[in-house]
């Protein structure tokens, strides 16, 4: 495995991850009733800072 691979592997994720929380960030600003008729499963606290927040990086995989 090149190291270009091994960047571009680390560079998917991180995109994934972003677009994940992206993702739920619109979606918790619609209304709730909104949120209910597209089956939004976590109504939650609209305090959270985890759903505002940019994606933490993970820990570092070991190496086999």
């Amino acid at each position: 495995m090149s190291i270009l691979s091994s960047i571009a592997r680390i560079a998917a994720g991180y995109a994934a991850t972003r677009a994940r929380y992206r993702a739920a960030r619109t979606l918790y600003l619609l209304p709730l009733d909104i949120r209910k008729d597209i089956g939004w499963p976590e109504l939650g606290d609209p305090g959270d800072a985890d759903i505002f927040s940019a994606p933490r990086p993970r820990a570092a995989a070991t190496r086999r």
